[in-house]
């Protein structure tokens, strides 16, 4: 049974649907804000949605920068969301992080050490379950990175069919970080092999998370 945190279920109004498709019709609002863009290990290819979203943003847009893409170093991780969210505010005072997979704990970490730093939100996609089989062994520092409550509004997006996280799991990371939980559908992993293409589904949660 899906363990879901019901007061923050999110948004009930948006129902699941097909990669391609508009996702709910509702009216799009230009929302003026930065984001930092923070992928999981790797980075995100060219076909990742957070590859495609972040040319439709433009300069609004701040990729982080890590040295240790394929091994990573929570220190270096975090020091990169760091450096994108000064860069990011420069462009617009609310600034919005939007993480994949690893990028999750990055993003989560940089929070719990930044506080009081001004974030309209943070956009949690596929976070990797940390004491799962399947979790990197190259990502071994990430493992001391505690799920507690985030200080700002927060939406995790899992998928029925994460491999490296059960919906489950991602529920109650959810409820742990006191965000907002929504489950997509039978996606895999929310990447590029998924097939999302730009993602208009996900853009819908995106914005109604910080609309």
């Amino acid at each position: 049974m899906l363990v879901t945190p019901s007061s923050r279920r999110f948004p009930q109004n948006l129902r699941q649907a097909p990669p391609g498709s508009r996702g709910p019709v509702r009216k799009r609002w230009q929302i003026v804000v930065a984001y930092v863009v923070i992928p999981g290990i790797d980075g995100s290819d060219e076909r990742h949605w957070q590859s495609l979203w972040e040319r439709q943003w433009g300069t609004s847009a701040v990729r982080i920068a890590p040295a240790s893409w394929s091994e990573p170093d929570l220190g270096d991780w975090v020091e990169a969301v760091g450096r994108a969210y000064r860069e990011a505010v420069r462009h617009d005072e609310r600034v919005v992080l939007v993480a994949h997979s690893l990028g999750c704990w990055a993003a989560a970490a940089w929070l719990a050490g930044n506080p009081s730093s001004p974030v309209a939100g943070a956009f949690l996609v596929a976070p990797p379950d940390p004491h799962g089989p399947a979790f990197p062994s190259a990502a071994g520092t990430f493992l001391t990175v505690p799920a507690r409550p985030l200080p700002c509004p927060a939406l995790v997006v899992g998928s029925d069919d994460d491999p490296y996280c059960t919906p489950e799991t991602a529920a109650g990371l959810a409820d742990r970080w006191e965000a907002h939980w929504h489950l997509a559908g039978a996606y895999g992993h929310l990447n590029s092999a998924s097939g999302l293409g730009a993602w208009p589904y996900g853009r819908e949660l995106l914005d109604s998370l910080i609309r």
